[in-house]
């Protein structure tokens, strides 16, 4: 999948996959440890919504600093309806096509807006890895999750992640080697610093 021209089919598609594995986030789910070790999946589940409400709010002209990092105040049985709303939001604020070459304010620096949404479908299907092997129960990530997603994600953080630095303003941990034949999650998630 080609992010250079039009990245939002994708970014539709990480959202879609994004929305079924919520949709599985019971509120007995919600305090189970993800690989993203900072967060538990309440947490995780407030820094994904919130972080598509700040893509939101760059599409809509703002400064990505102008909206919290997470989303607070869902209740535990409240995240789908939570996604759905960021999800309305996003797509209506990224339907110009003009805006794809516009300047736009991301935690990462000034870039054009394609690159804006590329980053999010970066930051969204890493994050479904993670939602999915924190729910774990008995499926299979492959039934779970596309295969052509993980592969996009892979090249996009391969091109815009470098290895080295980690941390500080590079918010991930030190690549991890992944076992050789793994899938695209998993070398997705190794280079993004998770145990694999």
């Amino acid at each position: 999948m080609d992010t250079t021209q039009d990245p939002r089919p994708l970014y539709r598609l990480a959202l879609d996959q994004l929305e079924k594995l919520i949709a599985e986030a019971g509120p007995e789910h919600l305090d189970r440890p993800t690989p993203c070790t900072e967060y538990d999946l309440r947490a995780l589940l407030g820094h994904v919504v919130g972080g598509i409400h700040r893509l939101a709010h760059t599409g809509e002209g703002g400064l990505c600093t102008d909206v919290a990092a997470a989303t607070g105040g869902v209740a535990d049985d409240g995240w789908p309806a939570a996604l759905g709303r960021a999800r309305a939001r996003v797509s209506a604020a990224w339907a110009e096509d003009a805006k794809l070459d516009r300047p736009t304010s991301v935690p990462w620096g000034e870039v054009p807006g394609r690159d804006a949404v590329g980053g999010y479908v970066l930051e969204t299907v890493v994050h479904s890895w993670d939602i999915a092997r924190a729910l774990g129960t008995g499926f299979p990530l492959d039934e779970r999750l596309d295969e052509r997603l993980g592969e996009a994600a892979l090249a996009i953080a391969l091109a815009a992640l470098p290895a080295e630095p980690r941390g500080g303003d590079v918010p991930f941990g030190p690549v991890r080697p992944a076992p050789a034949g793994s899938d695209a999650y998993t070398r997705l998630a190794a280079h993004t610093g998770r145990a694999v």
